[in-house]
């Protein structure tokens, strides 16, 4: 049968845009619809926004070490109505970027909802019917509130921060995970009082154990009150703000409250249930290795399918298809070892196993120091880095690379290389030293500081 597209994709975020694109390119009909802004998660509400407000967030410090080092400096207020005007122009600049793109690629663009009616229509919020030979759904996530027995929309979730009139004088973040991480370093150096809640013992769950414990101890270092094995039982407004009451039997005066309790990927009302696509328990699409649904004619790629919910992941997820389904080269998606980094203050940069998954798959020896950086060390401040290096004992294969410092999604770039290599600790002791570096660590441990 005749179809209006070779290809509809739903949702123009990173992954959809770049199929959408790609497949144009390569002399598909394509059309795709997006209901919110262009560029999605990453460029509108998440990577690029919040990687922004890391920045803003990092001049107190080096102002503070820029007059240790000599330098005359007055440090006045954040003007946070000068930093957002700014931002909000960048994010319409990259929203034009994305628009281009896709008009240039001969993408046929519409600034709607679509559903999906069967395997190869979809219908756009105007009531109008589109048809395809095949569909992606890069539909993406959402920060999600839980549900409790108080009002939990009286606080915020991560999408509110890009959009706040003033900063608040004082901020509580409930979560413990890489976003509540985040935020509570960013707005903390934006002079916000920050505190934290989370339910679990340390917070960044699922990373190395003595990564996520310095990070949390340079967090309380520099001011932030992290309260772990701690949740709200109630939340009330009061007093231009929101009193909060604890776990740990405190309650509390905030002006503002953020829940950074997780997020869930965006399936609901899409009209799934009008095809064989199978949904999980947590609300993803589920797909195998090809980003192929139960329904042969339609594909889902990044974070509606909850596999590694990475920008660039998404990204290689839509590169994939493309390869799969338009060029005739049935490609998986490579999810193993992919390099990551959390924005907090030191960063941390990560790849492969921790050092608890690797000591549960066979017997590793393990490569840490720990010390001040010279910057930091000079001007007396105890601001402390890590390199580690997790070691198959019996291969001498690097199963893991984990950095706390500034720069770690610097750094942890290009050691990926190297790890996803399955590069040897001899092969890392080849390389000779960048002195004086933070990162010569990673070349210059010669003995284990445990196995197990």
């Amino acid at each position: 049968m005749d179809f209006d597209f070779d290809l509809f994709v739903i949702g123009g975020g990173s992954g959809g845009v770049r199929a959408a694109r790609v497949a144009a390119g390569g002399g598909a009909k394509v059309g795709l619809a997006e209901e919110s802004r262009m560029g999605g998660t990453c460029v509108i509400r998440g990577c690029v926004p919040k990687k922004l407000m890391v920045f803003a967030s990092s001049y107190r410090d080096a102002m503070g070490e820029a007059g240790d080092y000599g330098w005359e400096v007055s440090m006045g207020d954040f003007d946070w109505t000068k930093f957002a005007t700014r931002l909000n122009g960048e994010l319409d600049r990259l929203e034009g970027v994305y628009q281009n793109l896709l008009k240039n690629s001969g993408v046929e663009a519409f600034a709607s909802r679509a559903t999906i009616v069967d395997a190869h229509t979809v219908a756009l919020g105007d009531g109008t019917k589109k048809t395809a030979k095949h569909i992606l759904i890069a539909t993406g996530g959402r920060p999600v509130r839980p549900s409790e027995n108080f009002d939990t929309s009286l606080a915020m979730v991560s999408d509110d921060i890009f959009h706040l009139d003033k900063l608040p004088k004082s901020l509580l973040i409930v979560g413990g995970g890489f976003i509540a991480c985040e935020f509570a370093c960013i707005m903390h150096g934006l002079g916000v009082e920050v505190t934290m809640f989370y339910r679990g013992a340390q917070i960044l769950r699922g990373f190395d154990d003595e990564a996520r414990g310095l990070i949390a101890d340079m967090m309380e270092a520099r001011g932030i009150a992290i309260h772990t094995g701690t949740n709200i039982l109630d939340l009330q407004q009061a007093d231009g703000g929101l009193t909060v009451k604890a776990t740990n039997g405190t309650e509390t005066h905030f002006e503002k409250v953020l829940y950074a309790t997780g997020r869930a990927p965006n399936t609901e009302n899409l009209g799934l249930e009008n095809v064989d696509v199978e949904v999980g328990r947590r609300g993803e699409i589920v797909v195998d290795e090809y980003s192929q649904t139960g329904q042969p004619s339609i594909y889902a790629i990044g974070d509606v399918t909850n596999r590694v919910n990475l920008t660039p992941v998404a990204i290689r997820e839509g590169m994939a298809f493309v390869e799969t389904v338009f060029n005739g080269n049935p490609t998986p998606v490579d999810h193993e070892l992919i390099p990551s980094a959390v924005f907090t203050q030191p960063e941390l940069g990560t790849v492969g196993m921790s050092e608890e998954q690797a000591r549960d798959v066979g017997p590793i020896d393990i490569y840490a120091t720990s010390f001040r950086p010279m910057q930091q060390a000079f001007v007396g401040r105890e601001d402390r880095v890590l390199m580690k290096l997790v070691v198959c004992k019996n291969t001498d294969v690097v199963l893991g690379c984990h950095i706390v410092a500034p720069a770690a999604g610097e750094m942890i770039q290009l050691a990926g290389i190297a790890v996803k290599m399955k590069a040897t600790k001899a092969q890392f002791d080849q390389v000779c030293a960048v002195h004086p570096t933070m990162s010569e660590e990673l070349v210059t441990m010669k003995t284990p500081v445990r196995s197990a």
